[in-house]
């Protein structure tokens, strides 16, 4: 593997840390904020005397952080960078699809997929009107673009640090498909916020648009593993973030409770949800 493909540890830690210590805070919990309690500055937490401290944070379930939902784009990432590095996965898997597709679509390309990429994602943001759904609208924007710009970043980074090649031309940022990655971070999306059934239709499309990337002669199949797994990390990134959010923009409709986020450099962060 190639030395600069470690560079892209640190993002990938900077993307992590957060919602793994939202995490923490949720499974230790914290006291509301009482009016007989004091504090020195606006960034000090603030404690009710006597509250147990198994009182929990108001985090829906799809907003915690669980370390097994790193498992599914963990593989599917291992699997596309391997398909990059592995000249036995480009002989064996890469080089008879890509053939197979070229003969199937006698080299014509359809470009739908350039629009229903974006299916998955609208479903997710105006589906809220006629189906029930965990956030309203404008947490669900909230929680779209937190997505968008986790997914931007990861997939660009892998793009321009592994450099692989196009089938279908000398552009060197095949690595990992971004049409994919946009379609399975709406699916997934949809998957947490109305559930199975409708979660299946939005990864179909998503499916969809992947291969027909093939079929367009776009990507090579390991591309559309990492599109996938950056997606879906992606879509979890803007759940996990989105409690932060809430305090920032004051999207707060549960009540008040302070607590202190460790970040990355060792300093902390009081947030009040």
């Amino acid at each position: 593997m190639k030395p600069r493909i470690f560079l892209l540890l640190p993002i990938l830690l900077l993307l992590i840390a957060a919602p793994a210590s939202l995490a923490g805070a949720n499974q230790a919990g914290f006291a509301p904020e009482t009016p007989d309690s004091t504090a020195t500055g606006a960034n000090k937490p603030v404690f009710a005397p006597g509250t147990p401290k198994e009182a929990p944070l108001a985090i829906q379930p799809c907003e915690a952080f669980h370390a097994r939902q790193l498992i599914a784009p963990g593989v599917l990432l291992a699997g596309g960078i391997t398909g990059v590095y592995s000249q036995w996965y480009k002989e064996k898997v890469n080089i008879p699809v890509q053939g197979f597709a070229r003969e199937l679509s006698g080299g014509q390309r359809l470009h739908f997929d350039d629009y229903i990429q974006y299916i998955p994602v609208v479903s997710f943001v105006g589906l809220g009107w006629a189906a029930p759904s965990e956030h309203d609208f404008v947490e669900r924007v909230c929680i779209t673009a937190t997505s968008y710009a986790a997914m931007g970043i990861l997939t660009n980074a892998l793009k321009y640090t592994i450099r692989e090649p196009r089938p279908d031309s000398d552009a060197r940022n095949a690595f990992p498909s971004g049409h994919s990655a946009t379609a399975f971070m709406g699916a997934e999306m949809v998957r947490k916020e109305y559930g199975p059934w409708w979660g299946a239709g939005a990864y179909a499309v998503a499916t969809a648009t992947a291969l027909m990337r093939i079929y367009n002669d776009r990507h090579w199949t390991n591309d559309l593993l990492g599109g996938a797994a950056i997606g879906i990390l992606s879509a979890d990134i803007g759940f996990w973030l989105l409690p932060l959010e809430r305090r920032l923009f004051g999207l707060d409709r549960s009540g008040k409770a302070v607590a202190v986020l460790p970040t990355p450099y060792g300093l902390s962060l009081a947030c009040v949800f």
